[in-house]
């Protein structure tokens, strides 16, 4: 084995931690995306300085030292600065700042936090603005901010009524309050208990004592005549609140939306005994400061979840009433969508399945990447719009309710036999007859007019189309365009588009090549640019429409921008298993020499559903540092996009239905092929790596493909989906207990008896994602097994995420030695 010397001391060289005044390096980027999709071979890393050898405790020291980025950016009103906050140096506290554009970053006071105009709402004009602040609502007039209530409890939501007022909610009131001073007043009042009846006796024995007691009598009569004494004066005196909405005792307030004229309010009800904790289960933690063993609760595995739809009451105000809303006008409302799953695995138990039609469970959508309401008022008339889902995941509805019969007017439906994404799901009203919608119905999400909302007819019309995913759309206040962001030149490079509602090519208003989100300037004039590129981390840019972006912010630190990092080169791999190639990063040695045969590491980035090939600065950014390292070192490193990652379309997504770990593993084949054809890697030298879905797709390499690769690192791995949650799991597999052939194909439990090379696996004690069971099961399993080939780290008071500098440190300086060992 070739002799290393791996420095394990801190460079005081990277120590600095620039402020926002510091200058940023730029990073080129290829001027043809095309070309970089396509290559075949790759360039020669630049030459790193040998005077700053890079070391595993710098990489994984308080992450502060790479400087301190901004979160939370948005305009202030005026469109004239930016607003953000940053963490401060060695604390987990943040301060604010406000940044204008044409001047330097000014840290606010304490005590101007609340004075500033936070994200929130416009009225129609666009002349007021309202948005919540600790719990409590505040609105700008003419640039005026006023504080509108001081409440011990938190308001929940909030908007503007046609009539100037501003109405707000918690869980169980919706009040408004006028902006010019006027009192507040109670509008609706929700109560989770059943309408109280007139009192009357009960049983044979009531009965009688009723008939023979002239008292007793007396008592149900004077009862029902202060009832209805008090019905009669709160429907007489405008002074006395409203009767409230009486909804029963069995559920719970999921969701509330109120209509602009006040009048009508949606109630979205859940099973008040429906949880997200598991029945069973806690997390013990062993460093509980009283020196006992805390039993923390912890979420419910799917294999035990029994999630609940929800129920839909529109509520009329005006007159008092309420009406429950079908779900019959959905097609496929009672489909047996899983009826082939059913038979499978029936027939796999030597069983009959037969097919029956049943109401399914149905609920608003839960996406998981925007803070939106899955219901929609149009913002003047009294329209709704929801978007809904399955519980088993097959259907996506955008449906319009017809609010004074109760019933739902489907607009669109989306269904996918494998599962409906978690994300692109955004959708609004452009007018009161249209609708604009994402979906994925083309195989990637694309945006979406529907025009004759609400009367069961009219068309749906592309805006965009193509090989590219779309995201994000928001509405100019002129309704005459949608602005989004996609990546249509290059799966990992994203921009910033418009399209005119009325049709039309989409116009490109950024040219930045690598990673940004947008947020529209309120004058609709400027973009506000949260930018990476592969060597740098996030900034914000400003670009005027028409115009060049513009660096604002400048915080990563001079340490960390003077190192002369490799930016990792995006390639297209060649698939022997279907005609998109897997695109991936490779890191070359230093002194890279095609004469001779490089050891190679495979990272797998974790949640299955993520992208990770791109030109932005990867969110594993101390994996980026330790490829470089591992590069330094003589390694060639790949980080592949296999099948089921995000930013490819719908069937790269939903490749893995029912199959976890194979299509995946075929990817990390071809990966290893191309690099030895085209790094110079020795096949017989290859490891790899990942946390999470990384650290699955660990075990399932080598527990079914143990000729791939040498040795594995498992992070914070999931060992048996049947013990992950149902909010993921059920997507891809869907449930245990109706398909068990999937859970057993998929979990590496299942398969650890395939395990011949060294395997590390390492877990947080604290995980509240994957549990720290995951990894006991699998180590009895494979001890039960006699596989004498691996070890086990445990960090006692990790979460998934891993907080502690040390602890990063011991897990990757365990995972350079475990290559080190099998590789060199």
């Amino acid at each position: 084995m070739k002799t290393r010397l791996l420095a394990f001391g801190l460079s005081t060289a990277l120590l600095g931690c620039a402020g926002v005044g510091s200058v940023a390096k730029t990073e080129s980027v290829p001027t043809s995306p095309a070309t970089a999709s396509s290559a075949s071979t790759i360039a020669l890393p630049a030459p790193i300085a040998a005077s700053q050898p890079l070391t595993l405790k710098q990489i994984m020291a308080d992450p502060d030292w790479m400087g301190r980025g901004v979160s939370q950016a948005y305009w202030s009103d005026d469109s004239a600065s930016v607003l953000y906050a940053r963490k401060r140096s060695g604390s987990p506290l943040a301060d604010r700042y406000r940044h204008a554009l044409d001047g330097a970053p000014e840290k606010l006071a304490l005590a101007q936090w609340s004075a500033q105009s936070q994200p929130g709402q416009y009225n129609v004009d666009r002349s007021q603005k309202a948005w919540l602040y600790e719990g409590q609502l505040f609105v700008s007039v003419a640039g005026e901010i006023r504080q509108l209530t001081q409440d011990i409890e938190a308001i929940r939501g909030f908007r503007f009524l046609n009539d100037g007022r501003i109405a707000f909610w918690r869980e169980h009131a919706v009040e408004t309050i006028a902006l010019d001073g006027g009192q507040r007043r109670l509008l609706a009042q929700l109560s989770m208990n059943n309408a109280p009846k007139a009192q009357a006796p009960e049983g044979y024995l009531a009965t009688e004592q009723r008939k023979l007691s002239q008292y007793v009598d007396m008592g149900y009569r004077h009862a029902n005549e202060k009832q209805a004494l008090r019905t009669a004066r709160i429907s007489a005196d405008p002074a006395l609140a409203a009767e409230p909405f009486y909804l029963g005792e069995a559920e719970r307030v999921s969701e509330l939306s109120l209509s602009p004229s006040g009048r009508y309010l949606l109630v979205a009800l859940t099973d008040k005994d429906a949880s997200w904790r598991g029945e069973h289960d806690i997390m013990p933690n062993y460093l509980d400061p009283r020196g006992y063993v805390d039993a923390v609760k912890v979420r419910a595995r799917v294999a035990e979840a029994k999630p609940a739809g929800q129920r839909f009451v529109v509520l009329d105000v005006e007159k008092g009433t309420q009406a429950a809303v079908t779900v019959e006008g959905l097609p496929g409302y009672d489909e047996d969508v899983l009826a082939s799953v059913k038979r499978e695995n029936a027939e796999a138990r030597g069983e009959t399945y037969v097919s029956e039609k049943a109401v399914r469970d149905i609920r608003l959508i839960q996406d998981w990447t925007w803070s939106q309401s899955a219901a929609q008022w149009h913002e003047q008339e009294d329209k709704l719009a929801l978007m809904l889902e399955s519980i088993d995941n097959k259907d996506r509805w955008l449906a319009t309710v017809d609010l004074a019969k109760g019933k739902l007017v489907t607009e669109h439906r989306l269904h996918d036999m494998a599962w409906i994404n978690y994300t692109y799901n955004d959708f609004g009203w452009l007018d009161a007859d249209t609708l604009y919608f994402l979906s994925e119905q083309s195989g990637y999400s694309q945006l979406y007019l529907k025009s004759g909302a609400g009367t069961g007819q009219g068309k749906v019309r592309a805006l965009t189309t193509g090989q590219q995913v779309v995201s994000t759309p928001v509405l100019s206040a002129d309704k005459r365009h949608l602005y989004y962001k996609a990546n249509p030149h290059h799966p990992g490079q994203y921009e910033v588009f418009r399209v005119a509602t009325a049709g039309g090519e989409p116009e490109q208003l950024t040219d930045l090549k690598g990673m940004l989100t947008f947020q529209l300037s309120p004058d609709e004039s400027k973009l506000l640019l949260e930018y990476s590129s592969r060597i740098r981390p996030m900034e914000l840019y400003v670009q005027a429409l028409g115009g060049e972006a513009t660096q604002l912010t400048h915080t990563t630190s001079d340490a960390f921008l003077d190192y002369p990092w490799q930016a990792p080169q995006v390639v297209a791999v060649p698939s022997s298993y279907q005609d998109q190639p897997v695109y991936a990063r490779v890191y070359l040695p230093q002194d890279y020499d095609d004469s001779k045969r490089y050891p190679a590491v495979i990272f797998n980035h974790g949640a299955g559903y993520l992208q990770n090939a791109h030109y932005g600065f990867s969110g594993y950014f101390r994996e980026f540092m330790f490829h470089n390292l591992l590069a330094q070192q003589g390694y060639v490193v790949m980080d592949m996009d296999y099948r089921g990652s995000k930013g490819y379309g719908r069937d790269w997504r939903t490749a893995i239905y029912r199959d976890m770990g194979r299509p995946e593993v075929e990817d990390l084949r071809d990966g290893i092929h191309w690099m030895a054809a085209n790094a110079s890697v020795d096949p017989e030298r290859v490891g790899t790596y990942g946390g999470s879905y990384g650290g699955f797709l660990t075990f399932m390499a080598l527990f079914k493909q143990p000729e791939l690769f040498q040795a594995g690192a498992a992070l914070r791995p999931v060992t048996d989906w049947a013990h992950y949650n149902h909010g993921y799991t059920s997507n891809i597999l869907n449930t245990p207990e109706l398909d068990h052939l999937a859970y057993q194909r998929s979990s590496p439990i299942y398969h650890a008896e395939g395990l011949e090379k060294p395997l590390l696996i390492m877990s947080g004690v604290m995980d509240d994602n994957v549990f720290f069971q995951d990894s006991v099961r699998l180590v009895q399993r494979l001890i039960e097994l006699e596989k004498p080939m691996f070890e086990t780290a445990i960090y006692p008071v990790e979460p998934h995420g891993f907080r502690q500098p040390y602890s990063w440190l011991d897990e990757y300086r365990r995972i350079y030695a475990l290559f080190e060992r099998a590789l060199n």
